[in-house]
C-alpha cells in the first residue's frame, strides 16, 4: 500500500518542541520533493515548508521561519519537521505529503500522496 504516515505529534507547552516524522511506506520517498502543510480548525490549509527530492533546498513560510527545520533521511525513507519555540497560534493538523514535479508542486499545492495528519496542540 502507497501511502505517508506522520508521527511524533502531540500536547506540548508554548515555547516547547517537537520534532514530526514522515514516512513513506510503499514507494521511495528520494525521488520526491515533500511538503509539511497544516490546517487549524475554521482556517486554510497553509504550506509551512518543503524540501527538494535531493534535500539542497527548503523553504520555510514567514510564520515559521527560524523556529521549524525540515531535513530528510533517504535511506529511512522518512522526512522530518523539527518545531522549536512553539507558540499557541502552531496549534493545527500537520500533513506531509510527496510531489514526484517537485517543489513548484507542492507550492501550488499540489502532490501525488498525503499523509492523514498528526495533530499538534500548544497549550499552557
Amino acid at each position: 500500500q502507497l501511502q505517508l504516515v506522520e508521527s511524533g505529534g502531540g500536547l506540548v507547552q508554548p515555547g516547547g518542541s517537537l520534532r514530526l516524522s514522515c514516512r513513506a511506506s510503499g514507494f521511495t520517498l528520494a525521488y520526491y520533493a515533500i511538503g509539511w502543510f497544516r490546517q487549524a480548525p475554521g482556517k486554510e490549509r497553509e504550506g509551512i515548508s518543503c524540501i527538494s527530492s535531493s534535500g539542497d533546498s527548503t523553504n520555510y513560510a514567514d510564520s515559521v521561519k527560524g523556529r521549524f527545520a525540515i531535513s530528510r533521511d533517504n535511506a529511512k525513507n522518512t522526512v522530518y519537521l523539527q518545531m522549536n519555540s512553539l507558540k499557541l497560534e502552531d496549534t493545527a493538523a500537520y500533513y506531509c505529503a510527496a510531489a514526484i514535479y517537485g517543489l513548484t508542486s507542492l507550492r501550488a499545492g499540489v502532490a501525488d500522496y498525503w499523509g492523514q495528519g498528526t495533530q499538534v496542540t500548544v497549550s499552557s
